[in-house]
């Protein structure tokens, strides 16, 4: 039996036949690459055929189901919280830099887990991949996860806010302020307003909805101004709490992405 995330029939306008694994992606079951993977082992369904070929084209109002060993590995996928100390890339690493998953070991593990799912991660924790970066820089809320369809929300979508708490080096005036809410470019492509406001003469919040690179960093120089610190304190519905540095959670649960 198949449950709404495994099992789906969306209508769309019209009927032109779409590449299977992007229908897939678009209806938030798995991402494209995950979508491949499942058709490649025979764990997709379309109107009760099972579909093995790669780039098959489907009707857009097509049922499709995940069933088999793709059923199950979905309802495996696991999403993991991390406090990220300073020093620590979350990209891949050059020399010897560390890596962020290298933290995910169960001594470092804060709070009650499904010790079989912990053994789990703590095996291999290098598939797990980072859904929004930060800089080795910046510390605070690092989201790794196995399952794509997240990953995608948190990278390439604007809907999910990510909240930071940065300490300049100087203190902010009201026409700074005002500034840093208006509106801006970087590489010259507009931003998406941000949301800033002043918790302290040298200490700001910083509401985010697009992560460009050093994206913070780089509107505070141009306001003459250097960052000292730069915490991240949530990514949408997740948030950092009282996390010691350095330790992880689990996520209680993946959440539904579907929009059904």
């Amino acid at each position: 039996m198949t449950t709404d995330r495994q099992s789906s029939r969306v209508p769309t306008a019209g009927r032109v036949p779409v590449r299977l694994a992007k229908l897939m992606a678009d209806r938030a079951l798995c991402s494209r690459r995950e979508a491949e993977r499942l058709i490649a082992v025979g764990s997709v369904r379309v109107d009760g055929r099972v579909i093995d070929q790669q780039g098959f084209k489907v009707g857009s109002q097509s049922r499709i189901e995940i069933v088999g060993v793709g059923e199950r590995w979905l309802a495996d996928k696991v999403a993991v919280l991390l406090h990220k100390p300073l020093g620590i890339v979350s990209t891949q690493p050059e020399g010897d830099q560390v890596p962020a998953w290298r933290l995910l070991t169960s001594a470092r593990l804060y709070g009650a887990a499904d010790p079989d799912v912990v053994r789990r991660i703590c095996c291999a924790p290098w598939h797990l991949a980072v859904a929004g970066r930060l800089d080795q820089d910046s510390r605070g809320l690092l989201l790794l996860t196995s399952d794509g369809v997240l990953a995608r929300r948190v990278t390439g979508g604007h809907e999910w806010t990510k909240v930071y708490r940065v300490t300049v080096d100087r203190p902010v005036s009201d026409c700074t302020l005002e500034r840093l809410n208006g509106r801006r470019c970087l590489d010259g492509k507009p931003l998406l307003a941000m949301s800033v406001r002043r918790l302290g003469e040298r200490l700001l919040r910083f509401e985010l909805r697009e992560g460009r690179k050093h994206q913070i960093r780089r509107v505070c120089r141009e306001e003459k101004m250097t960052v000292n610190d730069l915490l991240r304190l949530s990514i949408g519905p997740f948030a950092l709490g009282d996390m010691p540095e350095g330790r992880w959670r689990m996520v209680a649960a993946v959440p539904d992405l579907s929009g059904r």
